[in-house]
C-alpha cells in the first residue's frame, strides 16, 4: 500500500537522530514541523526545486549526515543537482525524493514524474538508490541509508495527499539562524 507524504516523512523521523534534515518547499515543510520541529531542520519556504542542492551543499561542507526530503516536481525542475550530487558523491547524504506524482503544495496537479523514472534518473547520475513502494521498503532503506556513509537516494513512491497541518510558527530569519547556531559548531 502505497503511503502518504506524511507518513513517509514520519517514519523518516523516527530513525534521525542528531541529522540534519532539509525539507522542500511548502506543505512538506509545514508537515515535518508537525512531526518534528527541532534546530536541526531547516524548512524551505519559498525556494522549491532547492531542497536537494541545499542539503547537497551542505553535505560537502560539514561533518554529519545531511538528509534532504524532496518532492518529484522540485526534482523534476532542478534535474542537475542530480548529476551534480552523482559527480561530489558527498561522504553523508541522503536525498529521499517524495514521488507522488503531484505538485502537492499547489494543489496536486499532475507532475511528470508519471513518465520520469526519478529511481532509474539518480541511478544513470552514478548514485546508490533505491526503490521504495511500501512501509517495510521504506523504513529498510532508511536505516540502510543511515547506518552507512556515501551518498544514496531514496525514491519513494507516494499518493497524492496533504496532511491538513498548522503554518510554521517561525519567521525565516527564526529559521535560519536557530538551524545555522545547531550547525555551527560541527564543521
Amino acid at each position: 500500500m502505497e503511503l502518504t507524504r506524511y507518513e513517509i516523512i514520519k517514519i523518516l523521523m523516527e530513525y534521525v537522530n542528531d541529522e540534519i534534515v532539509v525539507c522542500n518547499i511548502g506543505i512538506p515543510s509545514k508537515e515535518l514541523f508537525k512531526i518534528n520541529d527541532r534546530e536541526k531542520n531547516f524548512y524551505m519556504l519559498g525556494s522549491m526545486g532547492l531542497s536537494s542542492s541545499i542539503g547537497h551543499g551542505l553535505a560537502l561542507s560539514v561533518n554529519e549526515k545531511v538528509i534532504a526530503i524532496d518532492g518529484d516536481g522540485s526534482v523534476l525542475m532542478n534535474m542537475g543537482s542530480l548529476a551534480t550530487i552523482g559527480k561530489t558523491t558527498p561522504k553523508d547524504f541522503l536525498l529521499l525524493i517524495v514521488d507522488n506524482c503531484a505538485y502537492g503544495s499547489t494543489g496536486n496537479q499532475e507532475t511528470h514524474s508519471t513518465c520520469t523514472d526519478l529511481y532509474q534518473v539518480s541511478k544513470a547520475c552514478g548514485i546508490d538508490s533505491i526503490g521504495v513502494f511500501n512501509e517495510e521498503q521504506l523504513r529498510e532503506a532508511v536505516k540502510l541509508a543511515l547506518n552507512e556513509s556515501g551518498t544514496k537516494v531514496i525514491v519513494a513512491k507516494a499518493k497524492p495527499h496533504n496532511e491538513n497541518v498548522p503554518n510554521i510558527n517561525l519567521v525565516p530569519t527564526e529559521i535560519k539562524h536557530r538551524f545555522m547556531n545547531s550547525i555551527k559548531n560541527n564543521k
